[in-house]
This record gives structure tokens, C-alpha cells and sequence, in this order.
């Protein structure tokens, strides 16, 4: 079916409305040879050139120096008992904490490396600018005759949230092809306060904790108070500093898919200042308790401020996994109607329990195998509905950007290829069919065929052999899909 043969009303159609613009049919020359992914496939990575190198290399020597420097400070005012308790008891939450925020990000998992980077980065560098700048800030405070606890609530915020941010504002400069939207924000963001909030609980269950205690009373007394901060710090307010810093992830991950400039300088600012004045009024809220002696003062403002934000951002989040899931349901139909998807493999990746269900298929017709494939083939397309969202959304500007899109799409074409052809003609409960962007042509077991409209609720993607396109009638040009190439999955399986 030529691309400008739109059929009216198909199921195509009814999946989506994907809005026009932003690319012209490329050539429809396809390679001879397409390349066979071995794993889940990801976006073709950048040259490195010497400044990128130097780059990475200052950042990790940055972040080493941090963290030698952070453990040298802790040793030093903790001591070496106090040290590893606060380790183990600040340790506790961190896996809870990490593996909510890559629950967020199931439907397109960011590269490992980025998310270690995020979470090492607020352990160490963010921890180690804010205890310089706070103790600081502090004494100077002392010398004008100021109370020190305005530190916590002029100062501490400003520089512990533009600190935590810095990190994930370096991999949106450097590798803004990495961040799918707000979902990516949230989770780099998080994990960057995560890693920030497990230091600083060392130095409060291992110091104002442990070894206070010991100091007063002996190890009982420090044990106890160690469990009581835990309880406060961590189980009942556990989830302050990732809540602060998500502000700016939302700003940052709605920079990182708009094409104005103007809001991809004011949201990420507005979203920075946002966390900047919640982690100040969370702070100011012990303070006036302290000041005044009046304790509902906290419970007013934990119950009415930031519970009801804590459960508001927990609710963007549902929805924004969700929003990311349909999003394949908005883009891919372009690629039902080119011939390069059928409307069932598009469904079934609307939603994680249909994409479950497909992996529970892949593996009754494939075995662990077919599972990989699958979980491949899932992801490319996510990443392929991301990718071409952004040329929607015009965010090439550049004609390098523009090509390097086009050639990231037919990379990505060609892993969905190879992965699809793992499964085609596996299942024999599933009959022979063609899909020719319109309808299915079935071959029954008593040897008849007959068209075959799609379903409108496919829960597994069936893959079928899909018909030879038409002939091209368009130039080349940017972000369209040509024709397949003929590719297996693994490699060298007819």
C-alpha cells in the first residue's frame, strides 16, 4: 500500500490519529544486508571525539574524588562503627526506592550506565558540594549572630537541589536522545535524590544516631536511637528528597521533547525553583515547630501540604507510564499502513499486560528464545514510536540530527524485522496468513483462503507474513519507513 493511499476507517485508522508533518517518504531502498541484533537494540550511540572523551573522563574522576572525599569526612566525624551502621541501616531503603522508579520506566528501560551515573552522582558529588557549601554557610551564619538553622532553610535547598540536578542536566545536554519525556526525567531525577538521601541518612543514623547515643548512654541508647530516626527519616519520610528533586525532572523531561526553545530553557528553571521552595518549606516546618513549641505545626503541614503533592506526583507517574505505552498506539499505525507492522503488534504493545502476554506466547512458541526476541522486538518499537514522536514534534533542527534520525529509524526497522521473523509461522495453532495493510489473507487447513479483518482487542502479536510493498513513487527524503529487508532472528536461522 503506497503511503499516500490512506484507507478510511481501517483499523489502522481506529487506533490512532497521528498528527501529519515533520517528515517525506526516504528512499525505498533497503540494504542487502540488514543487521541482526544479538540483544535488545538501542539507539546508535555518538562518536566519541576528544572534548566528549575529555568530558567523561572529568566526570568520572570527578565523581571518584567525591566519593573518596565523602567517606574520608563520614570516617572521620563517625568513626569506623558508627560509619558501617549508618551504612547498613541507610542502605535498607535504597532497593525498595530504586525499584520503584524502574517500575516507571518497564516500558523503555533506560541504559544501566546512565542510571548508575544519575544515582552516583547524587551520593557523591551532590552530598559533597552540599556539606561544603551548607558548613559554610553555617558558620557564617554563627559569626552574624544568626540562628544556624537558617542554613536548612535558605541555603540547604538552593544548593542541594541545583546539585542533585546537575547530573541528570548533563546527560540531557550530552545524550538528549536518551530521554523519552517526563517518565525519563522522574527517574533520573529520583534516583540522583535517592543516592543523595542514602548519604545523608549515613551521617544522621551513623552520627546524630549511633554514636550520639554511645557518647550519652552506651551502644543500647545508640541502637535505640538509630531505630527511632530510622522510623522518622526513613519510613515515614523516606520519599521527601526524591519528591523535591521530581519538580525538576518534570521540568527537564519537558524540555528534552519540545522543539521551542524558550520552554526548554524556562521548564527546567521552573521545575528547579518549584523543588528549590518544597525542600525549603519542608525544612521551615521543624524549625517553626522548634521555635515556637507547637507540634501540630509539622502535622498540618505534612498532612495538608505534602501529602496530598506526595500522592498528586504519585498519580503523574501512573499516568505517565500509561501516556508512554499508548504512545505506540499514536505512532506505529504509520508503519501498519507503510506494511512494515500488523495492527495486532501494535495493540499489543499498548499496555504491559498485553506485552506480558505476549512474552507468555513468545515463550510457548519460542521457549526462552523466543521470550528474548520478543522483549527485543518490544523495545525497538517502543524506542521506533519515540523516535518518530520527535520528528513529529520537529526536534531535529539540524540536517545531522535529521539524518541520523532517519538512519536510527532503519536501524531500528530492521532489529523489529529481525526479531518479528523469530516468530513468523512458529505457533501452529495460529493459520498461514499475508497482511497487505489492509486486512489479513488467511489460509485455512482445508486449503481455502479468504480475507480476514484485524481484531479490534489482539492480546499477543501473531506475526504473519507481511506483503511485498508496492512500487516506490517518492523521492528520498526523512522519516519514513521504506521496505523490509528479508532478515532472521537469531542470527543464521532460516
Amino acid at each position: 500500500m503506497r503511503p499516500e493511499q490512506r484507507a478510511g476507517g481501517d483499523y489502522a485508522d481506529s487506533m490512532a490519529d497521528t498528527p501529519p508533518g515533520g517528515s517525506r517518504p526516504p528512499s525505498p531502498t533497503a540494504p542487502a544486508v540488514a543487521v541482526v541484533p544479538a540483544g535488545t537494540p538501542a539507539m546508535p550511540g555518538r562518536r566519541l571525539g576528544w572534548r566528549r572523551i575529555l568530558v567523561l573522563v572529568g566526570v568520572f574522576l570527578l565523581i571518584t574524588a567525591c566519593a573518596i572525599y565523602m567517606v574520608s569526612v563520614l570516617n572521620d566525624e563517625l568513626g569506623i562503627e558508627a560509619l558501617l551502621i549508618g551504612v547498613a541501616a541507610a542502605i535498607l531503603p535504597v532497593p525498595v526506592l530504586v525499584a520503584c522508579f524502574l517500575w516507571l520506566d518497564r516500558y523503555e528501560p533506560e541504559p544501566l550506565k546512565y542510571l548508575v551515573f544519575c544515582f552516583a552522582w547524587g551520593a557523591f558529588v551532590s552530598t559533597a558540594a552540599s556539606l561544603e557549601v551548607n558548613g559554610f554557610a553555617a558558620g557564617l551564619f554563627a559569626e552574624m549572630g544568626l540562628p544556624t538553622a537558617l542554613t536548612a532553610v535558605l541555603v540547604a535547598p538552593f544548593i542541594e537541589e541545583l546539585t542533585k540536578a546537575l547530573g541528570p542536566i548533563l546527560l540531557l545536554v550530552f545524550r538528549r536522545r536518551e530521554w523519552s519525556g517526563i517518565t525519563d526525567g522522574l527517574v533520573y531525577c529520583g534516583l540522583s535524590a535517592v543516592g543523595f538521601a542514602m548519604v545523608e541518612n549515613i551521617l544522621y543514623l551513623g552520627g546524630y544516631g549511633y554514636a550520639s547515643g554511645v557518647d550519652r548512654y552506651g551502644p543500647a541508647t545508640g541502637a535505640q536511637q538509630v531505630i527511632a530516626i530510622f522510623i522518622v527519616r526513613i519510613l515515614l519520610f523516606g520519599f521527601a528528597h526524591p519528591l523535591f528533586t521530581s519538580m525538576t525532572g518534570v521540568g527537564l523531561g519537558i524540555a528534552a521533547r519540545t522543539a521551542d526553545r524558550r520552554v526548554r530553557f524556562l521548564a527546567p528553571v521552573a521545575g528547579l525553583l518549584l523543588a528549590m521552595m518544597l525542600h525549603g518549606t519542608w525544612n521551615l516546618l521543624p524549625t517553626l515547630t522548634q521555635a515556637t513549641g507547637q507540634a501540630l505545626i509539622m502535622l498540618y503541614g505534612f498532612i495538608g501540604v505534602m501529602v496530598p503533592i506526595f500522592f498528586g506526583m504519585v498519580g503523574l507517574a501512573v499516568w505517565l507510564r500509561a501516556w508512554e505505552g499508548r504512545l505506540t498506539e499514536r505512532t506505529l499505525p504509520d508503519y501498519v499502513k507503510a506494511g512494515w507492522l500488523t495492527p495486532p503488534e501494535v495493540a499489543a504493545l499498548s499496555s504491559l499486560g498485553r506485552r506480558h502476554a505476549a512474552r507468555v506466547w513468545a515463550r510457548r512458541v519460542g521457549g526462552d528464545a523466543g521470550v528474548k526476541a520478543m522483549r527485543g522486538y518490544q523495545f525497538a518499537a517502543t524506542r521506533l514510536a519515540l523516535l518518530r514522536d520527535g520528528a513529529l514534534r520537529g526536534l531535529d533542527r539540524r540536517p545531522v540530527d535529521r539524518e541520523r534520525t532517519a538512519r536510527e529509524e532503519r536501524e531500528l526497522l530492521d532489529a523489529i524485522t529481525a526479531y518479528r521473523a523469530y516468530f513468523v509461522g512458529r505457533d501452529p495453532q495460529a493459520p498461514a496468513g499475508t497482511w497487505d495493510g489492509h486486512r489479513y489473507h488467511l489460509r485455512f487447513p482445508d486449503g481455502s483462503q479468504r480475507p480476514v479483518e484485524a481484531p479490534d482487542e489482539p492480546v499477543v502479536p501473531i506475526p504473519v507474513v507481511l506483503a511485498p510493498p508496492p512500487p516506490p513513487v517518492f523521492p528520498a527524503g526523512y522519516g519514513w519507513p521504506g521496505p523490509r529487508p528479508a532478515t532472521s532472528w537469531p542470527p543464521g536461522r532460516p
